[in-house]
């Protein structure tokens, strides 16, 4: 049975679906209205574009991962190292039972379409800043040396810690087979090269 107009949830999830399988740039309106059982215009009736959208599906995906992960309470936590340790192990679960979501995060945010980087910056960028915000509030309360600069220390590792968000994103899209045993071993790569930042490498 076709839906109605009152259904813009239901579409939504079923639109989910397609551009997690397919990608933003190789789905299509057409396809959209087909899985959904309605026509373009019905479409385009609750959404002004594919654009408007997918941007309406990354933000059920953006907000169900929010208060599936608990982050608010992660990031209570008084050591820096502590919570992004919390939050890796947090998000690896998360993402390894919910393979779909993570596809349509990885896409939006690490290897964003052209057409969407503007409407992406603009729409999560304040939301960005404030999470990278909390973050210094947490590395605040870490000590450094003398002569350390702060800005440069958490930026050097926050560099180190999106190499290793793209990295295991990457892997856990390529294996339906990863379990404890390569989570221990990611965050025991992680945390080594992270040792050496904190604690140096010269003899």
């Amino acid at each position: 049975m076709p839906l109605q107009r009152y259904d813009k949830e239901k579409i939504l999830d079923i639109c989910f679906n397609v551009f997690a399988r397919h990608g933003y740039a190789n789905t299509s309106t057409t396809m959209l209205a087909e899985a959904a059982g309605i026509s373009k215009a019905l479409i385009f009736h609750h959404f002004n574009s594919k654009k408007d959208l997918y941007l309406s599906v990354l933000d059920r995906c953006f907000e169900k991962g929010r208060v599936a992960m608990h982050f608010d309470t992660l990031m209570e936590t008084h050591d820096f190292f502590e919570a992004k340790e919390k939050v890796s192990v947090t998000k690896f679960h998360y993402y390894k039972k919910n393979p779909d979501l993570m596809r349509i995060i990885k896409e939006a945010f690490y290897t964003t379409p052209g057409e969407l980087k503007a409407e992406i910056q603009e729409k999560y960028g304040a939301l960005m800043s404030a999470n990278e915000k909390e973050w210094k509030r947490l590395f605040n309360k870490v000590p450094l040396r003398v002569g350390v600069d702060r800005e440069q220390a958490f930026r050097l590792i926050m560099l180190t810690l999106d190499y290793f968000d793209e990295k295991y994103l990457a892997e856990l899209e390529g294996s339906s087979d990863l379990e404890e045993t390569y989570l221990q071993h990611f965050i025991e790569e992680r945390n080594s090269y992270l040792s050496m930042i904190r604690f140096g490498i010269e003899k």
